[in-house]
């Protein structure tokens, strides 16, 4: 991913400018450049952003599976699919639940819960309103639907998760070797060549950090894409 390549760019500046014995043999009056501090601030925002969404996708997808459970037990109880879906929503995530029970979102719940569904991670919300508007338009057991559509997505979030097992090699090798070029500048450095004058300073450099930079990228681009679409069903 953009992330991890801009992670990488960062981490190879700090092995070149941070205290270590390869640093010290850098010119003593070279500072750290300005883009490199720019890039590192950058790089700590992104991580933390993708951090997040990655963290609120999850919780969405456990809230989906928990809002048909809590909808399937309260309709079981001889609640409407009205106040099962509002007592179901409130007993989640709080974050989640403010969501799900925000009629500004949308006043009908059938509908909000097909807008939320857009959101990453919340895609089952789709499948909960389908069942909903078809049991509601042609009648059924709606609890009992909605215990399989919870069945359901406990598989394909079981799936998930061993896919995402599988794969944690092939990603971990992936960026092992997007990290070599690192280890190429710390040797340089530790061998006085002041490799960042020469990627930082010159034409040349720019052209060859520009031209490995994409290729990095591309190739972490390409590994995470084939990963995603792995553990995304189908």
């Amino acid at each position: 991913m953009t992330t991890l390549t801009i992670l990488g760019a960062a981490l190879a500046a700090w092995l070149i400018t941070g205290p270590s014995v390869a640093a010290r043999r850098l010119a003593p009056d070279r500072s750290r450049p300005d883009a490199v501090e720019r890039c590192i601030a950058h790089v700590r925002g992104r991580v933390l952003v993708f951090r997040e969404r990655r963290g609120l996708a999850a919780r969405w997808r456990t809230a989906a599976i928990e809002l048909c459970d809590g909808m399937g037990a309260e309709l079981v109880a001889g609640r409407t699919p009205e106040e099962a879906f509002e007592l179901a929503a409130a007993s989640g995530h709080p974050q989640l639940a403010a969501r799900l029970r925000d009629a500004e979102v949308h006043p009908d719940p059938i509908e909000r819960l097909e807008r939320l569904a857009g959101t990453p991670g919340a895609e089952g919300l789709r499948l909960i309103a389908a069942c909903w508007r078809i049991g509601s338009e042609k009648g059924g057991t709606l609890g009992t639907v909605l215990d399989g559509l919870a069945a359901a997505l406990r598989d394909e979030e079981a799936q998930r998760a061993e896919v995402a097992t599988q794969l944690a090699g092939p990603r971990a090798t992936a960026r092992l070797l997007a990290g070599l070029p690192l280890l190429g500048l710390a040797m340089a450095a530790a061998m006085g060549a002041n490799p960042l004058s020469f990627l930082f300073g010159t034409p040349p450099g720019l052209l060859c950090l520009t031209i490995g930079l994409t290729l990095n990228a591309t190739g972490l681009w390409w590994t995470n894409r084939l990963a995603h679409n792995a553990t995304t069903p189908r």
